[in-house]
């Protein structure tokens, strides 16, 4: 504390000395100015008459040197003062000197002697004054003048630099390290200050970069922070893996200091690492696994040249899905959803991205323009049978990506008839369409949480599997289902919810102490769902490896301190109990499930083992259509359970396995 007291007081005398001389400076800049340059031009002068007489003048006659000295020196600093004048240097700010300043600076001094010898040695015609004092007059005042410009820049930077310069630790002294460090030194403007580089390669301990000190490895860390007191630590590591990137957070998360880090090196143009590149660490960052190696033919087989339809096409997962099936050629992409602000978004995004692709802007090579109708976007409903059948009618989609669904649990919860509507009628209607008009393959998003359901969405999202896995051997197209966990980032995802409520000052609300849940990024989330399009044969259900589950309480704290404040310090967390239909845990395969692995290394294959006949699914489904006409919201619950026996509505007692 004594230490962070002294440093204070010392910046702030700092800060005064600074603003003193700056406002003293400009007040009377001008006048100063003029006689800065003649007190310069009067030394030069000096001085070259000490270097050619071996530092002595001779002061015996009138002919003496120094007598030549005092006799001419008015008439150089006359011609030093209107050359000055003349070349406009005393409108230069010097806290911007650059070479062309230089440059200038050299003309007016040259010019300047010239005209001084012309004026001594042939128009006065003095032959006394020494020819080597010219020479050794301009250099020593190029040195003098130039010298007290450059020091002024950096003795200004200096000042700002230990006024407002934010110090920072570099964690990776390699090409971005090397890169980031000299942009940052050679731009002061930014005030960041490197401290140092932090580097697990045993060869470069002890070495410098620009100057800069390379500490070592990292358990090191501690010792420089508390010696060295860095601001925020910057990991510039571009090319390392998400495993290393979260060990190194979680090495640095005991300092609350703010984590920064670089986006990868595929991401920055041309390689060339600068500040503006710098960003926070994220919790994206934390929670990105290795990239599933995604057989490009394979996924490209299913999509090039054909019609996709996604539904849902306005949502987190929809509108990527949209993106990511652009890249493989489809002959049309029919973009449909009842929200039309989302919809008209991704529709704008899509076109643009396509006439830049036609344009040859990427690859430099001129191509022609989109077809008309390669983008087709439709505003409706899925309940609505009618629109659903014009639309299959009209386009005959070859491949469906099925992503449109209620998905939030507690409203679902307090409307449950609207889920029931949405997410199995809606699902029916486009089933059915598909099955009539001969789509080839059909992926339905599901959920987690239709695993052991234990509220509303959960039961409905299983009764959706359960529709498109009864239909899928007699009928000719092929129904697949994708199983999620969280996908951070979604829109109403938690990691939004918490992102608001800091920015708000806190308290960041989590419902218990103990509850855990599988997430994945909505890229990996798209991902899986265009692979699981190319496999199997239909009737499967898949689901990416997620590794552990992660405590919400930890997803808080971690997003509390990336951004530069300190857990239940700063800000608050509050526990405000589980809510209607919510669970402890969530799990990823249902116990009447076979377990089978697949191609993709971090993809399992979920074989159900028992699946309600379509028949059976059907009559359920009549008995919904009453219920809805009659409005018998108490019935809905009953009625989900003969078709899902597990679920359990009582979610505030349900224990499950972790």
């Amino acid at each position: 504390m004594r230490q962070q007291a002294r440093d204070k007081m010392g910046q702030l005398l700092t800060t005064r000395l600074y603003i003193f001389l700056r406002d003293s400076i400009f007040r009377y800049r001008r006048i100063m100015v003029a006689l800065l340059h003649l007190l310069q031009a009067a030394a030069a002068n000096y001085f070259a008459f000490v270097l050619r007489f071996d530092g002595f003048i001779s002061s015996t006659s009138n002919g003496s040197q120094w007598y030549l000295f005092l006799t001419y020196l008015p008439v150089l600093l006359v011609i030093r003062l209107v050359m000055y004048a003349g070349f406009g240097l005393y409108k230069d700010l010097w806290k911007y000197s650059s070479v062309r300043d230089l440059v200038k600076l050299v003309w007016t001094v040259l010019l300047g002697s010239v005209l001084f010898f012309v004026l001594v040695r042939l128009i006065a015609a003095d032959p006394r004054y020494p020819r080597s004092i010219y020479v050794l007059d301009g250099l020593l005042l190029l040195m003098i003048s130039g010298g007290t410009r450059l020091g002024f820049r950096v003795f200004r930077e200096y000042l700002e630099k230990q006024v407002s310069s934010s110090k920072v630790l570099i964690i990776g002294a390699g090409d971005a390290g090397e890169m980031i460090v000299r942009d940052m030194l050679n731009n002061p403007r930014y005030k960041i200050e490197p401290i140092g580089f932090i580097d697990d390669a045993p060869h470069k301990k002890g070495m410098q970069i620009h100057g800069l000190p390379i500490f070592g490895p990292r358990e090191r860390i501690a010792e420089v922070v508390m010696r060295h007191r860095p601001d925020e630590i910057l990991i510039a590591l571009p090319a390392m893996s998400t495993k290393v990137i979260r060990e190194i957070y979680e090495f640095c998360k005991q300092f609350n200091l703010p984590v920064k880090t670089l986006p990868g090196l595929h991401d920055i143009v041309e390689g060339n690492v600068t500040v503006s590149h710098i960003r926070p660490l994220s919790l994206e960052d934390l929670l990105q696994r290795e990239p599933i190696r995604t057989n490009i033919e394979e996924v490209s087989a299913q999509i090039k040249g054909k019609i996709v339809l996604v539904t849902g096409a306005g949502g987190s997962i929809g509108s990527e899905l949209c993106r990511q099936i652009m890249q493989y050629g489809p002959a049309k992409l029919v973009l449909f959803d009842r929200y039309e602000n989302g919809l008209f978004s991704i529709d704008m995004e899509l076109r643009a991205a396509a006439r830049r692709k036609a344009k040859g802007e990427r690859n430099g090579s001129p191509s022609p323009l989109p077809p008309d109708g390669l983008i087709v976007t439709i505003v409706g409903d899925m309940r609505d049978v009618t629109s659903v059948n014009a639309l299959f009618a009209e386009f005959r989609p070859q491949v469906v990506f099925h992503a449109a669904a209620h998905k939030h649990v507690p409203l679902m919860e307090l409307n449950a008839l609207e889920a029931v509507k949405n997410n199995i009628f809606g699902t029916r209607n486009l089933i059915q369409a598909a099955s009539q008009y001969g789509t080839e393959s059909f992926v339905t998003i599901s959920t987690d949480k239709a695993v052991n359901p234990t509220n509303v969405m959960g039961a409905t999202k299983r009764v959706t599997e359960f529709l498109g896995l009864s239909v899928n051997g007699s009928s000719s197209t092929k129904f697949t289902t994708v199983r999620f966990g969280n996908v951070l980032g979604s829109n109403g995802s938690v990691v939004h919810i918490f992102r608001e409520q800091l920015q708000n000052g806190g308290p960041i609300t989590v419902t218990h102490p103990d509850i855990k849940r599988f997430f994945m990024l909505i890229p990996e989330a798209v991902q899986l769902v265009l692979i699981s399009a190319a496999l199997g044969k239909g009737g499967d259900i898949y689901v990416l490896e997620m590794g552990a589950q992660i405590r919400i309480v930890e997803l808080a704290e971690n997003l509390i301190r990336l951004s530069g404040l300190v857990p239940y310090d700063d800000i608050q967390i509050e526990f405000t109990g589980l809510r209607p239909g919510e669970k402890l845990f969530e799990e990823l395969f249902d116990e009447t499930e076979r377990i089978t692995e697949t191609p993709h290394e971090k993809i399992r294959a979920a074989i159900p083992t028992y699946i309600p006949s379509y028949d059976e699914l059907q009559a359920h489904i009549k008995e919904f259509e009453r219920i809805i006409k009659e409005n018998a919201v108490d019935e809905v619950i009953p009625t989900l359970q003969k078709i899902v026996p597990n679920y359990r509505q009582n979610a505030a007692q349900v224990q499950c396995i972790p």
